[in-house]
């Protein structure tokens, strides 16, 4: 066996000396992923006031005096292998049994926790068994041989204990199991000595019946639940639902259930006893295979010895010296005491002569009482309904779904129609107030088809003394048993309440929905002619599954207010309009995330020169937190591109910012990081300069509508710092559109990147759309099968570059005052030629400022253009880096107020740097605005 046993667990054929029981446990210990190193698992202190506790003790007693000064041990568990209490014979027994960590009450023996045991065994197989030791899954109980004995229930038959015998593997001898049988036997009788005067007067009058010589129905049944390799756990639960339900009926009745396997069972339900009133259920199925049942002699007959006292005969590991005394008649109580489960019938099945024993096997499931099999179906069919509420009210975090799913469940399992009626505010996310009152919204109805109730949205006015408004002034239900005897509730709408008790419409429960202490709404639940009226335990029943779902509805209030406060936190944050420009033509997108909304933002933010900057983010993230932080991004944005910073050098700046807000934050906020990609587009030379920082590279659709994604050089989220970011260059012709978007657009679960990005390449491939309609194509084309996870923003733009008519320039001016002049004479002529003579003047002055200053500070060639769009823009450009600033100048000053002059008279002014020194711009308004 040893051999056997490291040949398994090596992974090979155990080879045939091992018996099939013990190979299939050790199968089931392996998929569990059990190791042979373990030992059993403590799963806490176990409840030792119970029936079986009570019963073992005297029995247990006894067994400890017939053990004494052996090397043998004995353990009593629950149904579930947990050890309940131990007994050892010799002391060492006791340190080998806390070293393998097993004999302490609340330790496991369960098979999924201890592997291949006797205990563990007998609870799959249902019987009793025998595990010698190498058979033992877990190492540390190799050295034993035991045996474990199953304790039924006397009334129902189920294995509510384990009584566990065991010693030396070599010194194991029948004398073992003989003793756990009687031990279990006397449990036995101990649990039945418990149970009411009743309990045991219907079990004595069914096993009456069953013995006697004209019973037909009697012949073969067997007391204990079938195996569990002919009844699995399910299988049982199910059956013993239909139980109580033909004990409730109180009649003879059979029924037919299916069960695992293909087969069908059949309940077999019969009164039993004279004068005493009760119901038997018999399961009665088709043997499949051959029953593992063990024999139990029959303590009645009076030509088998009886095995009820606990002697020490031949016991292993016995002491010289004289024998243990047996227990007690006290100890151990006399079958003949009380009706004993063991006495008929025998658990092995007693054939008539020609009857097949193959054909089909029966059982006693279960004895009850009429009244009491009532009140058990009724509490269980309630405690149905509110598992099953809790299962399917509250699955979404929608108020109006939430009413439907109470609606559902109610008319399903508890009343024939239900209206479900909340505040107003209620269903926008807001607590109501005093000046709501009674009116409410309909949110849903359920239950008979026809009946004139409002319908869902419309507003329903409950009045003053009705049973509704009576609910909530009280807080807790109102009952109308007989809705035609009261007639308060009928006095909004008479003439439909009329038509709704034509209907059949009989008796009223009105619920109100409250939770947290915030009022929500009430609902009423109806019951029509082909139900019995509600009673005072239904409006019980319907209290706690409105209170069930009531928070589920404020849940999903709750979470309607905080969405809509973060939405429109989020959008408030966003671009509201568009910043009025020449340079391109843009539309854009953006849809929030179903789970809340996230960081995404775009931007258009007009610069110097008629150029445009571009942004597209998304901060790391979701909730008010990612709002909050998008928020303060785009404003860092828009003040670092005032700077006229190159791409490479912004997302610089907005990176040190990140990386300082990320300090500034606690841990419990969570990482701060986010992605950007930044462009700044110039008209006058169709190019568009890019960077990016962990961001996808934007889509460019060209004139004859091919898709390419710009190599814009990766570089890592903002907020990881030290990372350098770089800027390339694109151009961008007029009819070309450039693609902007973050990754809600193109992430799926069920593509990679490269797919989606593919997918996106031939939705923008159509030059001849515009950019609102390229924007309504690439929306259109996102699954509508699923909400998305995440936001969706899109920014599309078309260059329109400025026309060259529109630009003057003149290059390569020396630094001579002279020249000043001769400028102002060439900005005048060119003044006139496009019509603009009335701000000549403002303009000559401006000029005049910016290129002496630049002609005196400066050094290298200056150059002079001016820009007409929709501004008249005149710049002066140098080679100097030295940025000029404006000043006030004193009364005693001859100098410093050109840059002043300047201010007032332009709209705006300011510097950009450029690779070969700078630029001082100011722009004017055009004549007629």
């Amino acid at each position: 066996m040893a051999r056997s046993r490291e040949r398994f667990l090596a992974g090979e054929s155990a080879g045939p000396g091992v018996r099939s029981e013990i190979l299939s446990s050790w199968s089931r210990c392996q998929s569990l992923g059990l190791l042979p190193s373990l030992g059993t698992t403590y799963r806490g202190e176990p409840d030792l006031n119970t029936e079986l506790v009570h019963a073992a003790q005297p029995v247990l007693d006894g067994l400890g005096a017939a053990i004494a000064d052996t090397w043998s041990t004995v353990i009593l568990t629950d149904g579930e292998g947990l050890v309940l209490r131990c007994l050892a014979g010799e002391p060492q027994m006791t340190r080998y049994l806390d070293e393998a960590g097993g004999g302490a009450p609340g330790f496991s023996f369960h098979e999924s926790c201890a592997g291949t045991t006797s205990i563990g065994l007998a609870l799959v197989e249902r019987r009793t068994s025998h595990v010698y030791g190498h058979e033992h899954f877990a190492d540390a109980w190799v050295v034993q041989g035991c045996v474990a004995v199953p304790v039924h229930e006397p009334l129902s038959g189920r294995i509510v204990g384990i009584v566990d015998l065991a010693t030396e593997r070599s010194e194991f001898t029948p004398t073992l199991e003989t003793m756990g049988r009687n031990a279990a036997h006397a449990i036995e009788r101990r649990l039945l000595e418990q149970k009411t005067d009743r309990e045991r007067a219907l079990l004595q009058a069914y096993m009456r019946h069953a013995r006697a010589p004209d019973s037909r129905e009697g012949r073969r049944c067997l007391l204990g639940a079938p195996a569990e390799e002919i009844l699995n756990g399910s299988d049982r639960l199910i059956l013993e639902e239909k139980a109580a339900g033909l004990i409730a009926s109180g009649q003879r009745a059979a029924i037919q259930v299916p069960v695992s396997g293909g087969r069908v069972a059949t309940l077999l339900a019969r009164p039993v006893g004279d004068a005493v009133e009760g119901i038997a259920v018999e399961v009665i199925l088709p043997a499949g295979r051959a029953l593992f049942v063990t024999d139990r002699t029959p303590a009645s007959r009076p030509d088998v010895p009886r095995t009820d006292t606990l002697g020490t005969a031949g016991l292993p590991g016995a002491r010289n010296g004289p024998p243990a005394t047996a227990p007690s008649p006290a100890t151990v109580p006399s079958p003949t005491a009380v009706p004993s489960p063991t006495a008929v019938p025998s658990p092995t099945a007693v054939s008539t002569p020609g009857e097949d024993r193959r054909q089909r096997h029966r059982w006693l499931l279960t004895v009850g009482e009429p009244g009491v099999g009532r009140l058990a179906l009724t509490a269980r069919r309630r405690l149905e309904l509110l598992r099953e509420s809790s299962r399917r009210i509250g699955t979404t975090l929608d108020v109006v779904r939430t009413a439907e799913e109470l609606a559902e469940v109610v008319v399903e399992n508890f009343a024939d129609a239900v209206t479900v009626d909340l505040y107003p505010p209620v269903l926008q996310g807001d607590e109501p107030s005093a000046a709501d009152g009674l009116l409410m919204q309909r949110a849903a109805v359920g239950g008979v088809d026809g009946l004139p109730f409002p319908g869902v949205d419309e507003q329903i006015s409950f009045d003053p003394t009705g049973p509704q408004a009576q609910c909530l002034a009280s807080g807790s239900p109102t009952m109308e048993a007989d809705l035609t005897a009261a007639r308060c509730w009928a006095t909004p709408d008479p003439e439909r309440s009329a038509e709704i008790l034509d209907r059949g419409i009989h008796s009223l429960i009105s619920v109100p929905l409250s939770a947290r202490g915030v009022p929500l709404g009430v609902a009423s639940l109806y019951r029509s002619r082909r139900s019995a009226p509600f009673e005072d335990d239904d409006a019980s029943l319907a209290a706690e599954l409105v209170a069930c779902a009531s928070l589920c509805i404020d849940n999903a209030r709750r979470y309607t207010r905080e969405h809509a406060t973060a939405l429109a936190l989020q959008r408030s944050l966003l671009p509201q309009d568009l910043p009025e420009q020449n340079a391109l033509e843009v539309a854009y997108r953006y849809l929030p995330a179903h789970i809340g909304v996230s960081g995404d933002w775009f931007d258009v933010i007009p610069l110097s020169g008629a150029r445009v900057a571009l942004v597209v983010g998304d901060v790391v993230g979701h909730g008010v937190h990612a709002a909050a932080t998008m928020g303060r991004l785009r404003t860092a944005v828009h003040n670092f591109s005032l700077f006229e910073l190159t791409p490479d050098e912004l997302l610089t700046h907005l990176d040190d910012l990140v990386a300082r807000m990320a300090g500034e934050e606690s841990s419990m906020d969570g990482f701060i990081g986010a992605t950007c990609l930044y462009g700044v587009y110039d008209p006058t030379t169709r190019r568009c300069s890019l960077a990016r920082a962990g961001h996808l590279p934007p889509a460019l659709i060209s004139c004859d509508g091919t898709v390419t994604f710009p190599e814009v050089p990766a570089a890592p989220p903002l907020g990881l710092g030290g990372f350098p970011f770089e800027t390339v260059e694109i151009e961008l012709p007029d009819a070309s559109q450039l693609v902007l978007y973050t990754d809600g657009l193109v992430e799926d679960r069920e593509l990679c990147i490269e797919t989606a990005l593919e997918e996106l390449r031939r939705t923008l491939g159509h030059p001849d759309r515009s950019p609102e309609e390229t924007c309504q194509a690439a929306i259109a084309a996102l699954p509508q099968s699923r909400p998305n996870e995440d936001d969706v923003t899109l920014l599309v733009v078309r260059p329109r570059g400025l026309d060259p008519s529109d630009m003057a320039s003149w290059d390569g001016l020396p630094q001579d005052p002279a020249i000043v002049s001769e400028i102002r004479g060439a900005v005048l002529r060119q003044l006139a030629r496009w019509e603009l003579e009335e701000i000549g003047f403002t303009t000559e002055l401006i000029l005049s400022e910016l290129l002496t200053n630049a002609i005196r500070h400066a050094t290298g060639p200056v150059s002079v253009r001016l820009l007409r769009d929709r501004t008249l823009i005149c710049e002066v450009a140098d080679t100097s880096s030295t940025s000029p600033h404006l000043r006030q100048a004193t009364t005693t000053d001859e100098g410093g107020r050109g840059l002043f002059l300047v201010a007032q008279l332009a709209q705006r002014w300011g510097t950009r740097h450029t690779p070969r020194g700078k630029v001082i711009w100011a722009e004017q308004p055009l004549p007629g605005g």
